[in-house]
């Protein structure tokens, strides 16, 4: 048996959050003229102010644990992304940065204070705590954007079959995608 490795559990979160997001971008994509933007019922108001919102929250905390100071800025603007492709595209090489900083990742980067720049002050958190957050954070925005799928026409994609092995069976296209192989994923 191979010893505990603690880093595991971040790498295979950070694989999670892109697949999902590439699996739910998809389903937005076959969305009909009208859908992304109209007014649903949910935290945020459409299914566009919903994803550009993980987004910017993205930009904040992962600029935070790659050592830097955008800080509120992330927010200058509210939905910096009016259509899908574009967003996609964003979304796509933040999610690569969370994959680049978990893969990066060992015992004492776990446990390192990070300085979240909150306009008129630090919050300083460690690491492993921000991760986390952040972690939870899509997965509860991406589920609003699941639900509103439910009231379109596009039928609300999986989200759940990322992390065990007996998976790989229903990821095969997003690995694609990304260019990604199953390997990668068990390590």
């Amino acid at each position: 048996m191979s010893a505990f490795d603690p880093i595991r559990v971040y790498r295979k979160l950070a694989y999670n959050n892109a697949l999902a997001n590439t699996r739910l971008h998809r389903a937005c994509a076959a969305l009909r003229p009208g859908e992304f933007e109209a007014v649903r019922v949910s935290f945020f108001p459409s299914i566009k102010s919903t994803l550009n919102h993980i987004l910017t929250v993205d930009w904040f905390y992962v600029d935070a644990l790659e050592g830097g100071t955008l800080g509120f800025k992330a927010f200058d603007i509210e939905e910096p992304f009016d259509t899908l492709d574009a967003l996609s595209v964003e979304q796509n090489k933040v999610d690569r940065r969370i994959v680049i900083l978990c893969e990066n990742l060992n015992p004492e980067a776990l446990v390192r204070v990070i300085d979240l720049h909150r306009g008129n002050r630090i919050q300083r958190e460690q690491a492993e705590d921000v991760l986390s957050h952040l972690f939870q954070h899509q997965t509860h925005h991406r589920g609003q954007v699941h639900a509103m799928l439910s009231g379109s026409s596009v039928a609300p994609p999986q989200l759940d079959e990322f992390i065990v092995a007996d998976d790989a069976r229903f990821r095969g296209e997003e690995l694609g995608t990304l260019s990604w192989d199953e390997t990668m994923l068990m390590r």
